[in-house]
């Protein structure tokens, strides 16, 4: 691939303010890549490819996601079981991804993980649920018990919090970075914001709405907490040289309403979007969610991107919408609802629906298949639109 004309030079070029000759094209296939290996049914024209190879001869550029640091749990003992059997046990373990525990919890065969923390005031326990059919389909274990369950809970979740380390995993950035080269990508994922964090990986939605109601005071010192730890991040990766960072904030309008949002969201996104601009870093969210309740605040926090922007009919969002209210930022990454390449949906109407978001295209715009490209979905609609968007194909209003 030209250099000059690579995914990767598009979408710098994009993130600049810069308007490039064609637009970048940049997703994730894992999802898809991963369901299709593991179920022996990867197309003929695919078997033995790589992930990488996939991208480049279906035409699209490759979105990492990668973490820049992991957490060392100072004075914490970590214990997992998978289906009743050890799995996991150390002390003061280097977690990459606390509290999700992703790189212990197994992804790959069904079944439950049970982890538990101990600290000397007290213990705390996840619980992770893997079905067959997510194996099969590529996708990744859900929550089923969240870390605070009672008010005993937040005691030790200080102790965690206030004892963490951060570890820098710069090098392996640089070694993502290496692999995917100019076809794609590589981006850092740092912590959700505290909100997102308490409401998805602490307490839950409905055990937040009414701890915030009847524990105001521990649920604010737990946002202070994460506060702090979300500065201590954004200071250390001053030293990774990369274009743009991503909160993994899994946006939801009518979860996290207009009215949280102001309280919550919207200062700590301008605090955190203003340290990350001086660094000269540009700021993006995964916001895969319904945006609509949010359209007209998002433009307030001070963030470059709106990554996974997810329309309807995934939700109740339109791209016209969001196209209108976000004119002067943030850029949209996503557009293309990963329900138009499925079966069901006619090759008439998956060409309309492209031609008409084509045709509402008068600026950049980072285009990718939203929110997940799945098992179930058209790799040759995929490779159909990569081949529209470098031919400039209904793009008649972006120039």
């Amino acid at each position: 691939m030209d250099v000059d004309n690579s995914m990767r030079e598009r979408m710098l070029t994009v993130l600049s303010g810069g308007k490039p000759a064609r637009l970048p094209f940049i997703t994730r296939l894992e999802t898809w890549y991963k369901s299709h290996t593991r179920t022996n049914t990867m197309p003929e024209h695919l078997q033995g490819l790589s992930l990488n190879q996939v991208h480049q001869a279906v035409g699209i550029g490759r979105l990492k996601f990668s973490a820049p640091l992991a957490f060392r749990l100072r004075g914490v003992e970590v214990k997992a079981t998978f289906n009743g059997e050890p799995l996991f046990q150390g002390f003061e373990p280097v977690i990459e991804n606390f509290p999700g525990m992703w790189d212990i919890v197994p992804s790959d065969r069904p079944g439950e993980t049970i982890t538990e923390f101990k600290t000397p005031v007290g213990r705390l326990g996840l619980k992770h649920q893997l079905l067959a059919e997510n194996v099969s389909t590529g996708t990744d274990p859900y929550l089923k018990h969240h870390l605070i369950q009672s008010d005993e809970d937040y005691q030790v979740l200080e102790y965690i919090l206030e004892k963490i380390e951060c570890v820098p995993l710069f090098e392996r950035i640089h070694a993502d970075e290496a692999e995917i080269g100019e076809q794609g990508l590589v981006v850092p994922l740092i912590n959700r914001i505290p909100f997102q964090q308490v409401l998805l990986e602490y307490l839950g939605e409905i055990p937040l709405f009414k701890a915030l109601q009847q524990r105001s005071n521990s649920v604010q010192h737990l946002f202070e907490l994460l506060d702090s730890q979300m500065m201590e991040i954004i200071q250390l990766i001053s030293s990774l040289d990369v274009p743009y960072v991503e909160f993994p904030d899994n946006l939801h309008g009518p979860m996290t309403s207009p009215r949280l949002f102001k309280s919550y969201c919207l200062p700590a996104y301008q605090k955190y979007c203003d340290a990350l601009h001086v660094q000269g870093k540009k700021v993006g969210s995964h916001t895969d969610g319904d945006m609509r309740p949010l359209l007209n605040l998002l433009p307030e926090t001070g963030l470059d991107v709106c990554e996974s922007f997810s329309p309807s009919p995934l939700t109740n969002c339109t791209f016209d919408d969001a196209w209108r209210a976000w004119e002067h930022g943030p850029l949209i990454w996503g557009a293309i609802p990963s329900v138009i390449l499925e079966e069901w949906v006619s090759e008439a109407d998956f060409q309309s629906y492209m031609h008409n978001l084509f045709a509402s295209i008068n600026r950049p715009i980072i285009f990718g298949i939203v929110d997940l490209f799945m098992h179930h979905n058209s790799i040759e609609r995929a490779a159909s639109i990569a081949s529209w968007i470098e031919a400039g194909n209904f793009l008649s209003n972006y120039r």
